[in-house]
């Protein structure tokens, strides 16, 4: 973690633990436990002080070490940009969510401080370490509250909001890994289907080019559900015959892009064929089946959206929708996601006509209206710049001041001292 952001970390681990009386602690992008300040400490390792370090689960011979297990269900929230939930052997549940700064995993928050109901606290006597008195171990884990599904579940989804506001850099990507792995696991299953059907020694089946015409049959209807099932139908034909010949699955993938953009161009949609070329570098560059899916899903999500609009929502309408939305929410976190469900639209189709219709993309326009805001609050009020920088929704003061000195070309505060005698530079 940057010694910048120190603070702010700690201060948004610290609201946690307040306000639903778990255990936080934050960990770098090597996995390891950073340093919190001497008022947020005890919250932020009340398990690892009270318990963990008298327990014998971590050192026995042949056990599962528990730095190990925090450290895989770390790199899997990482990969899947959702939070991971998990126990250690002794039963004390643990979540941890993601961060990101550009696209790159810069550590994780875990959260703690209950045990799984279905654990028998008899036991708890036998796993301590000798280090403090059987009984005294046995005490302290059996205070821990017991933690049901529903509870850890809410708290590791608390902890994921929290580790998005600490995020930084692009856009929605906690959004964009979760979508990648939800496509992974569904080929996946596809995968194993087809391994049933087909049982090693028969023949492998050929490229289902029917399949390819129902998909853009179903794309030309509009019917995007059944799209997103023939597409995985076709990608998992795809890497079960070529198990291993990644470069014939690129090629084929290739084909495959350009099939669904000419299914957009043909469809009157206007920036399909300025997007082939850059989907086109992108199966060209992918280096893994991951990305080679995402980007076809990608492509079938962003022309079905351009084909439903083709076929009767108004651009008009659903802008208005949208600038509605997000005045109505300017002072919270609000995601390109939730913002096209509103509008109706795709993520991938309503950014790209959201620059069109509004002449910004959508990450500066939400940023104006939060300058325009504050600029307001700072002539009108004698709120502190922190508590606007809060309200208006900025990650920070440094933050806000640099966003707002991007727009207007003051700070803040000499904003304030010349009486907000300028022109906002939108």
């Amino acid at each position: 973690m940057k010694m910048a952001n120190r603070n702010y970390h700690n201060k948004i681990v610290s609201l946690y633990a307040q306000a639903t009386g778990s255990n936080v602690q934050i960990f770098d992008e090597n996995f390891r436990p950073c340093e919190a300040d001497s008022e947020s400490v005890d919250r932020m390792s009340g398990v690892d002080q009270n318990v963990c370090l008298y327990c014998a689960c971590a050192e026995r011979s042949g056990g599962i070490h528990c730095r190990e297990a925090h450290v895989n269900a770390m790199r899997e929230a990482g990969r899947c940009g959702k939070p991971c939930i998990y126990q250690c052997e002794l039963g004390l549940l643990f979540w941890v969510s993601p961060i990101f700064s550009e696209g790159k995993f810069t550590g994780a928050l875990r959260g703690s401080g209950y045990i799984s109901d279905s654990v028998d606290s008899s036991t708890f006597a036998e796993k301590g370490n000798g280090a403090i008195p059987a009984e005294e171990f046995a005490r302290r884990v059996a205070a821990l509250p017991s933690g049901d599904t529903e509870k850890i579940e809410s708290l590791a989804e608390m902890l994921q909001l929290c580790a998005e506001s600490l995020s930084t850099g692009r856009e929605n990507y906690h959004e964009l890994l979760r979508l990648r792995s939800e496509q992974q696991a569904s080929l996946s299953a596809s995968i194993d289907e087809l391994k049933t059907k087909y049982p090693q020694g028969s023949a492998i089946p050929g490229y289902p080019l029917d399949t390819e015409r129902q998909l853009i049959a179903a794309l030309h209807r509009g019917d995007k559900k059944e799209s997103e099932k023939l597409l995985n139908e076709l990608l998992a034909i795809l890497v079960f015959s070529n198990p291993d010949n990644f470069r014939n699955i690129q090629l084929r993938a290739l084909e495959l892009a350009i099939l669904l953009t000419r299914a957009g161009i043909n469809s009157g949609s206007n920036t399909a064929m300025e997007n082939n070329a850059h989907y086109v570098k992108q199966i060209q560059e992918a280096k893994a089946i991951e990305e080679i899916t995402g980007t076809l899903h990608g492509i079938m999500e962003n022309i079905a959206g351009q084909i439903t609009s083709f076929q009767g929502i108004p651009h008009a309408l659903a802008m208005r929708k949208a600038e509605a939305y997000i005045r109505e929410n300017i002072t919270r976190k609000i995601t390109l996601r939730e913002i096209s469900k509103i509008a109706g639209l795709s993520a991938p189709y309503f950014s790209t006509i959201f620059k069109e219709e509004m002449g910004e993309n959508l990450s500066r326009y939400i940023n104006r209206l939060r300058v325009e805001k504050a600029s307001k609050m700072l002539i009108e009020t004698n709120v502190s710049l922190s508590e606007i920088s809060s309200e208006c929704c900025f990650q920070d003061q440094s933050w806000f001041s640099k966003i707002f000195k991007s727009f207007t070309g003051v700070s803040p505060g000499k904003y304030r001292n010349q009486g907000g005698n300028l022109t906002l530079n939108v």
